[in-house]
């Protein structure tokens, strides 16, 4: 029987696949179910957030998320990571020696954006950093399911990885590399020159009829993926 995800206030994406729009700062959490395994896409923007959502998904499948991917390392989208005990996890080749080099930083990054200073602090130390890292592309096995985990930056970091869930349809959680609520942030560590480029592997790994799940934002089609890569090459001077 199909789980109630939105019942929980979960959009489901496809059979087995959902996101949740988190509070405050709107990042996407993904989660695909699997025969075998469930893989969780970002963790959410503190420990107590990754406790909640670990609960939550445990609670609706009626198993323990297995396996994590950083879609990419700013504070939103990792800090939850500690709740996650006993998971495997995934993130581009280089974000590990970069959340070990950067902690402070991290921390900082997430107190000047509104987490309160001493949760900052404590999901920084206790952050859990990716055990396998994916420079090409890497098939995980949930069982009945592959899940394809492709490195396709550098764009909006050095270290964007793209997860796709083959189906019908096909939905492929972009991270930040797509931004649907606002427009897409390019901030110090953006490699704004390769940007479009990583935008143009998005599209060619899903396809004309995939669903792209933003980081931030509404689900989108490829089109308007097409768009926003072509706003970023006129934005940053660089062709297509």
């Amino acid at each position: 029987m199909e789980t109630c995800w939105e019942e929980a206030g979960w959009e489901r994406l496809a059979p087995g696949v959902a996101r949740r729009r988190m509070p405050e700062w709107d990042e996407t959490v993904g989660v695909v179910v699997g025969r075998t395994g469930i893989l969780v896409v970002d963790t959410g923007a503190t420990l107590r957030a990754g406790a909640e959502l670990r609960t939550a998904i445990t609670r609706l499948t009626g198993r323990r998320p297995t396996r994590i991917a950083f879609t990419h390392p700013h504070f939103d989208h990792v800090l939850g990571s500690a709740a996650f005990a006993g998971c495997e996890v995934y993130g581009a080749t280089g974000v590990d020696e970069l959340l070990r080099r950067e902690r402070e930083a991290l921390r900082e990054d997430a107190i000047r954006h509104g987490v309160d200073r001493g949760a900052a602090t404590e999901a920084v130390d206790h952050l859990v950093g990716p055990h396998h890292l994916v420079s090409g592309e890497l098939t995980l096995d949930l069982g009945d399911r592959p899940v394809l985990l492709a490195n396709v930056g550098p764009g909006h970091t050095a270290h964007d990885l793209a997860v796709l869930v083959p189906g019908r349809p096909e939905v492929v959680f972009c991270g930040d590399l797509v931004e649907e609520s606002g427009t897409p942030q390019a901030g110090p560590d953006a490699i704004p020159g390769h940007w479009p480029a990583a935008l143009g592997r998005l599209l060619a790994l899903g396809g004309e009829d995939a669903l792209y799940v933003p980081g931030h934002g509404s689900v989108v089609d490829a089109a308007f993926v097409r768009a926003q890569r072509d706003e970023l090459a006129a934005r940053f001077g660089v062709s297509t």
